[in-house]
Formats: C-alpha cells, sequence, structure tokens
C-alpha cells in the first residue's frame, strides 16, 4: 500500500475547503483519512465525499485524471477526443470542470458537455464521437453522501482490465495535486448537440407511435426526468405523469431513504401515482437514469417488477423486432434464466457474463440486448454500450403500447412467458458486514462445508473459482431440483464488487402446466424465504 504523508497532501491539495478540512481533524480522525486510498476499479471511483486520499475530492479526481491521461497518452492517443460529463450530486461540477481542465491541459481534444447528464449520454457522446475515453462524474444510486468517476474506453464500454490496474499504478505515481496543469475550456457544438443526437438515435432505433397509454415516471430526484420525457414523447407517448417532488435534481434525495428503485419504499410515491390516474406503465430511473425498473398492475395491484421479469419482457420484444441474423443476448451469472429460454425459442444465441456492464456488453455479435437484474438494461447497443435507462424506459413504453392495442397490459405478457417456459421466481438476500473478513470466512465455510440440502432439496456445489473459462470468479453455485415436480432450485452466493457485503441471488424455476400461475408463485416466494433463512450470514 502506497504510504502518503498527510502534510504534504494537506499542502498539495488545491481545493481551499478541504484543506481546511484536513486541518481542523483531531489525529485520530486525520489517520483514518490517510488509512488508504479510494481504489480504481468496477470502472473507476466511487467514495464519500470528503477530503483526504480515501475520499472523493478534488485531489484524488485531480491525481487520477493525471493518470488516466498518461495512461492514454502512452496508448498513442494524445490529442484524441474525450469526452466529460456528470450528474448533479455534491461535488460533480468541480469534479468535472477538474477533469475536463486537466485533459485539456494534457493536450486532449475535450468536449465538456454542459450542466448535468444522464450516464448514457456520455457513453453515447463516446461512442457517437469516436472519443478514446469518456469521463462520467456519478454515483448512480448511491447515498448522497457518495460521489464517482465513471471512466469509458474507446467504443463507449467500460473500461476492463488490465487497464484499471494500470490506471491505479499511475495514480499511486501521480504529482503533487497543485502542480497538475489546468486549462479552461467552453462546451463547444458537439456538446451542445449530444442530447439531440442522442434522442434523434432513440427514433431512429425505436420508431414513433400514435399512442393512449398512460406512463407514470419518475427520475428519483435525479438527472434524467427531463430526457426521459423528451424521448417517451418523440416516441410518441403524451399522457406523461411525473412524480413532481421527485422531478427536479436535488443531490439530498430528500423524499428517499436510498435512491435506487430496487430498494424497498423507493418506489411508493410512483406506484401510488400510477394508482391514483391509472396508469397503464409506472417507470422509474436511478438518479444517473443509468437503471429504469417497470411497475406494473399484477394480480389487482401495483407492485414494482424484479429485474429479471422486465429482462426476459424486454428480451422477448426486442427478439421480435430484431432484423440481424443470429442475435445475441446477454445476462450475468446471477441473473434469472428465462432470457435464456426466450432466447432459445426464437432461435437466438444466449450468453452468460460476468455481473457488471463491462462484461456483458462484451458477450458477443450482433449483440441486441443484455441485461442484469439490478434493473440494469442496454436495449440499443450500436448507440450505448451500458445500461441505459432513459432507452429503456421508452421500450417499456413501446412493449406497453403492444399489450395495451392487442387489449392486455404487462401482467398478461409475464403471464405468457411463464406460460411458455415456466414460471422463474428470483429473490435476493444481501449479508452486510463492518469487517470484511467476515465475508471471507463465510466463502471459505460454503467452499470446505457446503449445504446438502437446502428446505429439503438436495443441492450440490460448484465453485465458479475452480473454472479455467472467462466465468471464472469468486462465487459459489448451490443447486438442486425439488420432488416429482422438478422444480429447480439455484442459489449464487458472491462478494459484492462495490459494498461491504455478501450477496445471495436465487432462483427457482417451476416447469410449464403446473397449474394456477398465482398459486404457483405464492409457493414459489414462500419456498424462497426459506431457502434464503437457511443460508450462512
Amino acid at each position: 500500500m502506497t504510504v502518503i504523508d498527510p502534510h504534504e497532501w494537506i499542502t498539495a491539495d488545491p481545493d481551499p475547503h478541504t484543506r481546511a478540512e484536513l486541518a481542523a481533524l483531531a489525529p485520530d480522525e486525520l489517520d483514518e483519512r490517510f488509512s488508504g486510498t479510494l481504489h480504481f476499479g468496477t470502472a473507476g471511483l466511487r467514495g464519500v465525499v470528503r477530503a483526504g486520499p480515501n475520499g472523493m475530492n478534488v485531489a484524488v479526481v485531480t491525481r487520477t485524471t493525471h493518470a488516466l491521461g498518461r495512461w492514454l497518452a502512452g496508448r498513442g492517443y494524445g490529442g484524441a477526443t474525450v469526452v466529460v460529463g456528470r450528474d448533479a450530486r455534491h461535488g460533480s461540477a468541480q469534479f468535472a470542470a477538474a477533469t475536463a481542465e486537466i485533459l485539456a491541459a494534457a493536450g486532449f481534444d475535450v468536449v465538456r458537455l454542459p450542466g448535468t447528464t444522464p450516464t448514457p449520454l456520455i457513453a453515447f457522446a463516446c461512442r457517437d464521437l469516436g472519443a478514446v475515453a469518456a469521463v462520467a462524474v456519478t454515483a448512480s444510486h448511491n447515498p448522497p453522501t457518495d460521489n464517482g468517476y465513471k471512466v469509458y474506453l474507446a467504443g463507449g464500454a467500460q473500461l476492463i482490465p488490465p487497464a484499471d490496474r494500470e490506471i491505479e499504478e499511475l495514480i499511486a505515481t501521480a504529482p503533487p495535486a497543485d502542480t497538475v496543469a489546468r486549462q479552461p475550456i467552453s462546451p463547444d457544438t458537439r456538446a451542445r448537440a449530444n442530447a439531440d443526437r442522442y434522442l434523434g438515435r432513440l427514433t431512429a432505433r425505436f420508431g414513433r407511435v400514435r399512442s393512449s397509454v398512460r406512463v407514470a415516471l419518475t427520475p428519483m430526484h435525479g438527472v434524467g426526468g427531463a430526457f426521459a420525457v423528451a424521448a417517451l414523447e418523440r416516441a410518441g407517448f403524451s399522457d406523461i405523469h411525473v412524480v413532481a417532488e421527485q422531478f427536479a435534481p436535488d443531490p439530498d434525495f430528500p423524499t428517499v431513504t436510498f435512491p435506487n428503485p430496487e430498494e424497498p419504499g423507493a418506489a411508493d410515491r410512483l406506484l401510488a401515482l400510477a394508482d391514483r390516474v391509472d396508469a397503464d406503465v409506472a417507470i422509474a430511473l436511478d438518479p444517473d437514469a443509468d437503471r429504469c425498473a417497470v411497475g406494473a398492475r399484477v394480480h389487482g395491484s401495483w407492485r414494482m417488477l424484479t429485474g429479471d421479469e422486465t429482462g426476459a419482457m424486454f428480451g422477448r420484444y426486442l427478439l421480435d423486432a430484431a432484423t440481424v441474423d443470429d442475435p445475441v443476448v446477454a445476462s450475468t451469472i446471477v441473473s434469472g434464466s428465462m432470457l435464456a429460454a426466450v432466447a432459445d425459442a426464437a432461435g437466438a444465441r444466449h450468453v452468460r457474463t460476468l455481473t457488471g456492464f463491462k462484461w456483458l456488453v462484451r458477450a458477443g455479435e450482433p449483440l441486441v440486448y443484455a441485461y442484469e437484474e439490478a434493473i440494469g438494461h442496454c436495449v440499443d447497443p450500436v448507440a450505448v454500450r451500458d445500461k441505459d435507462g432513459i432507452s429503456a424506459a421508452v421500450v417499456a413504453a413501446l412493449l406497453t403500447h403492444r399489450q395495451v392495442a392487442a387489449g392486455s397490459d404487462l401482467a398478461a405478457a409475464l403471464h405468457e412467458l411463464a406460460t411458455e417456459h415456466g414460471l422463474h421466481v428470483t429473490a435476493q438476500r444481501s449479508v452486510r458486514v463492518t469487517d470484511l473478513s467476515r465475508i471471507a470466512e463465510i466463502m471459505a465455510t460454503m467452499r470446505d462445508s457446503p449445504p446438502t440440502s437446502l428446505a429439503g432439496i438436495p443441492v450440490t456445489a460448484d465453485d465458479f473459482a475452480d473454472r479455467d473459462d472467462e466465468l471464472r470468479t469468486n462465487a459459489i453455485m448451490l443447486s438442486g431440483t425439488h420432488g416429482e415436480e422438478a422444480i429447480r432450485l439455484r442459489v449464487i452466493a458472491r462478494p459484492s464488487g462495490t459494498e461491504p457485503k455478501l450477496k445471495y441471488y436465487l432462483e427457482l424455476v417451476a416447469p410449464p402446466g403446473l397449474g394456477d400461475v398465482a398459486a404457483t408463485t405464492d409457493r414459489l416466494h414462500a419456498l424462497a424465504d426459506d431457502v434464503l433463512d437457511l443460508l450462512p450470514g
């Protein structure tokens, strides 16, 4: 670990506010700030906005950007185009300005997107402009205390190893932050036209309908509200109702405990609005609009669909409309298996990858759709090689339009999938820890003494760490079959890549023809609860 001298860091901190913050700390507090550094991984940096090398601040962003510039120049990209954009979180404006000005001073052709920008539009600009890299200053759906620094490389996909490790090594040798040159830049026509080109691409890709579908929408205090409304209107949807108190960007996210549509209670206001206005579909974006959650009235009550339910419906819709030969769809090892069944029925190829869109968008060509269970959907890989909540919102509305035009709804679409491919129920459990060694202990126990049954279902263990292919990772799968009905169980355990927790991903699959879907669903959910309760942690 690189040892950083606090006095030298404070002296070189170019931000007077964070210099003062560090100077005012007690000795033990100062020691904690210098006990480590933010690690450059999972496409970049993410952490609490605070002074010191293990927080998100101008000094950390400065050294990181200097390293990124050196890494790009070392690969022959000096002077090439780089895109910089940001969300509305605390610190985002300062971090984006530092990033753009440092890269400009290093000789790059910097396209600094004006104002706040949804992350998918930054990924789009990277690909659309032929940039060699793009930086999105965002912490996505993290708590309001956090911010981040996400990096895309040429082609608009997130960076992957060994690039992340190489850049982190250059960060460790970066000069003092106050010695890194900056050069002010102004937005140019490429930046101002980015949103129009993105929206134009959506129309070209998905077309336009004349629809009476009623949409309930929330951007969850993030930066995607206006863009999502514009995209839906261009696609032919005019009856749009928004959660007013969550529409304007607000870095404090005052109406939600955790600004992630997956979190319990986060979408309550959206579902209440959908019920009140009798909507046909409810759509929630996360704060940087790269994730999209869909809500529907199922069995008479509004609820948010799981990412796997939405993924299966989107996959079927997009494969129905695919015009390429041998289309490819992708999902991760922890996502549900319904998409594979949908792809097989459509004569398409399904690919499993490790978790994360940096792997999903590299699954194979011609890629027409990729998703992960954490409400991330890549519905137009030609334009955006990452998850994109805005284009996913358009697909959700178009899918709803198709159902409504046929006298049906989204609940019926789910029922059709269950009838054709069996009922797939997925669930998760997270074990949050304060001591990371606890995660290592649980994983070691599961490797050394894996359970032989769960809730009466015999299971066998497969260790992904023992694989010799592209799916080798720190994960363990338990799988088995339950009773004469041949209900399949799969549980995957893996440490989170971004948070201090162990995650369990469960799927139960009942084959087609087991009778009443609603009753079978309830039975599988009860069984899922029993299984999750038995897992260590």
